[in-house]
């Protein structure tokens, strides 16, 4: 896939570091980069090849043409991009590490492409953010609206109160840290992904998952009830297991990174 005349990797900033027989994808959530995986990258690499990059929304990314809100209105154009990035830079078959909306967009590639990722390690994901009669999103209908039209008339603050909400506030350099990766995005793509990630139902797609996944859950996610973990597991059709993290945060790369590393490393046998 080649994009305004250059390839897919080096219009996502994609890099392998590391060596090992292990290969590994880290993929990042919302208004994050690559860099929200520093922590944990230099210990992975001791062990594996490690494949990080910043998706098209992210204000890492160079050209800000490549995020287009009709094409990406939905989980599945990342999760082709996902694919093409991972053939064109011949990383298969790999671990594939998601967090938050990724960790969906895993599952779709996986369906896509069966033979891609030999295993899913899925991090504070969620199939569907809404709450519902018979089903625990985390979110009601009012919370949703109130958190685009925040958007929309002051991303800036909005982005300094959330990176709060969702980055354990006892770390402040990490609160800081992703309230900076949010604050580069345009705010007319937080918005028009905001509602991709909010309004979407991928819980019929947990059904169609095979590949042997791994959910990591944080005992305390103002973003995903723990509810969310155990429902991915009961509807995954593969192998699925749960690991928690007793943490307050949706973020254990930047603030539970031993904890995140001790249990990777119990999956991974390293």
């Amino acid at each position: 896939m080649v994009i305004a005349g250059k390839s897919l990797s080096t219009a996502m900033n994609a890099r392998i570091i590391g060596s090992g027989n292990e290969a590994i994808v880290l993929a990042h959530g919302y208004g994050g980069d690559q860099s929200v995986w520093d922590k944990i990258l230099p210990h992975l690499a001791q062990f594996c090849r490690v494949l990080v990059f910043d998706w098209t929304f992210s204000g890492a990314v160079k050209d800000i043409n490549l995020f287009d809100n009709v094409k990406y209105s939905s989980y599945d154009a990342f999760a082709d991009d996902l694919i093409a990035l991972v053939d064109e830079m011949n990383f298969q078959p790999s671990v594939f590490v998601g967090h938050s909306m990724s960790g969906m967009i895993g599952c779709i590639a996986s369906i896509k492409r069966p033979e891609l990722f030999k295993r899913l390690i899925l991090i504070g994901a969620s199939p569907r953010y809404r709450n519902s009669e018979d089903y625990e999103g985390g979110f009601e209908k009012s919370d949703i609206d109130q958190i685009f039209s925040n958007i929309e008339s002051n991303y800036d603050h909005w982005a300094s109160c959330f990176a709060s909400l969702v980055v354990d506030p006892n770390d402040p350099n990490s609160v800081e840290k992703f309230e900076k990766c949010l604050k580069r995005m345009r705010p007319e793509v937080a918005l028009s992904l905001a509602k991709t990630i909010f309004l979407s139902d991928e819980r019929a797609t947990l059904g169609e998952v095979v590949t042997p996944c791994t959910i990591i859950q944080t005992t305390n996610d103002m973003v995903v009830p723990n509810s969310v973990a155990v429902y991915m597991e009961r509807k995954i059709k593969g192998e699925a297991t749960v690991d928690f993290i007793d943490t307050n945060c949706h973020f254990p790369q930047l603030t539970a990174h031993i904890q995140l590393l001790e249990v990777l490393g119990r999956v991974l046998g390293f």
